[in-house]
């Protein structure tokens, strides 16, 4: 294994990790990505095509949004196998502003859509140079593994009326289910459109196993010959692909007038939001798969450029692809030579043989697609979650139904949301636990765990798992008053181990007061031991190091006990050490 592939480019090129993977790219690595380029080829294009007419644009502009982003990321992005492109969680924001402002004019639509690109590369480019990359850290695996399986659920039921041979208006995935069903009753479905869906889908599933065998191409290539042979787009009503639109991107400047400006612009931020929230899962997903690191600022930067690129050379804002991703990582990709090859592909296709993929059929594309996403589903690892953190798992559950039936953003927030309320639930009721001495194990252990603990009398080590803030001082406060009285002698000295308690706020800091002077008016000090230094720092600071004094700070728990065994030496026994 090459180390030095792996290792992080220094300097000015870590701006450029496309000239890093360049400088160590592997020979044998070369077959899969030619490979993975071509199949990526016959899916760019059709999907380009049809986000830009969703988006209020003429086609061919979705391929201009196609070509130049794949090239730019494939320098400036860090990851290996993410694929750019128009994307349909855009498609609504574009049109939102596009339709209005451009009153019907292709051209100024073409400049609108264009400038909402630059605006969101600006931003992206700039949030990454900032470092705001740390907020992806938010979305843990469970979340990950909801949000690609939420994902995968969309996009095969997206693909289905394709390959069933019928089209559908359903609004969302549920109801797009309920039209497929409806359709299919009904007798809607083009049975040799589905018979070569069906087909294509048994090729890839039966050429998996084949690594060096490029099952999803041949699968393309089949079903493109079954139609262009018996002409059965004619003969049978099977929907395909059509000539391509002619011409390649060319650089402008996408001019707007003073009045666009504003709403251009909040166009342009919201693209940039959905964009990063998508691209940025997306991303931490495939290097987890992939067991690589990809830096979250980094590809803000990635994602930037690539919208940059696409707003100066007649393109619209573009995201990462949940579809094309997959189809990319099935096919073998090895790096992001595979979006070039496709970029290259689609750019000859346009000027060499705009009619060469003519007759490939939409329901043999929607096979891969289909094949693509499933191939994102995680089932295994989601059991071993189950078995070892229940709340975790219904956690992914929760993601993958949000994303499924809400879409794709909506889900993660509310995905993120919840496990935000669940890691405040643990700050707000931590556990805490007595500690008591245990015959033949070091130090000093929880009584509920170890029954036949002792507890030295007149002393309570009481040990609180969690920073101490707002929302759980009070229990704190109630906690420590409750083992004080639990206790089965009086108590003198209370030592909080304090080795877990990472913060503490002004809230917490006050009511640590308040129980000082509860419990000094009832004789008893209290006392931490093992409290980090920056917590002392803040303990300082809030005036509490000087209330209680420097010696009820000890740096050990020993140390502790061995301070209140020389106070109190009438409550040290022949098995309790003694200084």
């Amino acid at each position: 294994m090459d180390i030095s592939a792996n290792a992080d480019p220094a300097g000015w090129q870590r701006w450029l990790p496309g000239l890093h993977t360049l400088k160590h790219y592997q020979a044998d690595w070369l077959p899969h990505d030619l490979a993975a380029g071509l199949v990526l080829t016959s899916m760019l294009v059709p999907v380009g095509i049809a986000y830009a007419v969703a988006s209020g644009l003429p086609g061919i502009y979705g391929l201009y949004a196609t070509i130049v982003p794949l090239l730019a990321y494939a320098l400036f992005g860090p990851s290996r196998i993410l694929v750019l492109g128009p994307d349909s969680a855009l498609a609504a924001v574009i049109l939102a502003v596009v339709l209005p402002l451009s009153g019907g004019d292709p051209l100024r639509a073409v400049a609108l859509a264009g400038m909402m690109a630059v605006v969101s590369g600006t931003i992206c480019i700039l949030a990454g140079l900032a470092r705001l990359g740390f907020i992806t850290e938010l979305l843990s695996k469970p979340i990950r593994y909801g949000y690609m399986n939420g994902i995968a659920l969309v996009v095969v039921i997206s693909q289905l009326p394709k390959l069933f041979g019928f089209s559908i208006e359903g609004d969302g995935p549920l109801a797009s289910l309920w039209e497929i069903g409806r359709a299919i009753v009904e007798g809607r479905t083009n049975w040799t459109a589905f018979a070569l869906g069906a087909g294509s889908l048994a090729v890839i599933f039966l050429l998996k196993g084949l690594p060096r065998i490029p099952g999803m191409l041949i699968a393309v290539v089949l079903a493109t010959l079954a139609v262009a042979v018996l002409d059965l787009d004619s003969r049978a009503g099977v929907k395909v692909l059509g000539a391509l639109p002619q011409g390649l991107p060319a650089f402008a400047i996408p001019w707007i007038t003073p009045a666009d400006i504003v709403p251009v612009v909040i166009g342009g931020l919201a693209v940039a939001l959905v964009s990063f929230a998508d691209t940025s899962v997306l991303s931490r997903s495939y290097a987890a798969r992939l067991r690589s690191r990809v830096d979250p600022n980094q590809e803000m930067v990635g994602l930037g450029a690539a919208n940059l690129a696409a707003g100066f050379f007649q393109g619209f804002p573009i995201s990462s692809s949940s579809s094309r991703t997959p189809v990319a990582e099935a096919a073998g990709a090895k790096t992001q030579l595979a979006g070039v090859v496709g970029a290259v592909g689609v750019a000859l296709l346009l000027v060499l043989a705009p009619n060469l993929l003519k007759d490939l059929p939409t329901s043999a594309l929607a096979a891969v697609v289909i094949a693509s996403a499933i191939g994102l589903i995680e089932v295994t690892d989601l059991r071993r979650i189950l078995r070892i953190q229940r709340w975790e798992f219904w956690l992914s559950v929760a993601c993958t139904v949000g994303v499924a039936v809400l879409g794709v953003i909506p889900g993660i927030g509310l995905a993120i949301v919840i496990a935000v309320i669940e890691f405040l639930w643990d700050g707000w009721r931590p556990h805490s636990a007595v500690l008591g001495r245990v015959q033949g194990i070091k130090g000093y252990h929880d009584i509920t765990r170890y029954p036949d603990a002792r507890r030295i009398p007149g002393l309570v080590l009481f040990r609180w798992d969690a920073p101490l803030f707002f929302a759980n001082a009070e229990w704190f406060r109630d906690r420590a008053l409750e083992v004080v009285a639990a206790s089965p002698t009086p108590v003198h000295w209370l030592v909080v181990a304090a080795e877990p308690v990472t913060s503490v706020d002004v809230t917490a800091a006050d009511i640590l007061a308040e129980l000082d002077e509860t419990l000094h008016e009832a004789g008893i000090e209290l006392c931490f031991a093992e409290m980090k230094d920056p917590v002392k720092d803040k303990m300082k600071r809030f005036g509490l190091f000087a209330r209680l004094g420097k010696e009820a700070f000890f740096p050990t728990l020993g140390t502790a006990v061995s301070a209140y065994l020389a106070a109190h030496p009438e409550m040290c026994d022949e098995t309790e050490e003694n200084p």
